[in-house]
């Protein structure tokens, strides 16, 4: 098992976990900012859990919970201190406030293309449902401008 530290993040810590995931996680997000993270963590500050070891950042997850789903995101484990029981750590952490808060069911996004993570998360006990497909509709544009085209009148 890991000697990693468990934890929630603090808002001052939004560049650092950032960085983090750049270096440990798959894929970006349109909320990969400092205002994207602070606004997490204002709103639902035990919600993005870390490990900490030696005083840098090891691993994450964010457990949301909104009073119906529990959801997790931004499952990462930095690459050179995986296998060491982070993931399992991070999941159990979790796992435990979902079931505080009276969650039922667990569901994380994880990219298809992503076959290791796939792996972990089964290894954890999670498993894939094919009928269901997410939907999105971006409301911001990744510059940070609303999401949407404004409409051209013919004079």
């Amino acid at each position: 098992m890991t000697d990693a530290r468990i934890r929630t993040a603090g808002a001052a810590e939004a560049g650092a976990v950032l960085a983090f995931w750049k270096e440990a996680a798959e894929g970006t997000s349109i909320t990969d900012d400092v205002e994207g993270v602070t606004r997490l963590i204002a709103r639902d500050p035990e919600a993005l859990i870390l490990a900490e070891s030696d005083g840098r950042i090891v691993g994450s997850v964010i457990a949301g919970y909104d009073g119906w789903r529990c959801s997790l995101y931004r499952l990462a484990v930095l690459p050179a201190t995986r296998r060491q029981g982070i993931g399992a750590a991070l999941l159990q952490a979790a796992e435990l406030r979902f079931r505080a808060l009276g969650g039922r069911r667990g569901d994380a996004m994880v990219l298809e293309v992503n076959e290791l993570a796939q792996r972990a998360w089964e290894a954890a006990g999670y498993h894939r449902e094919d009928h269901w497909r997410r939907w999105v509709k971006p409301y911001a544009a990744p510059d940070g401008t609303a999401g949407h085209r404004r409409a051209e009148h013919a004079g």
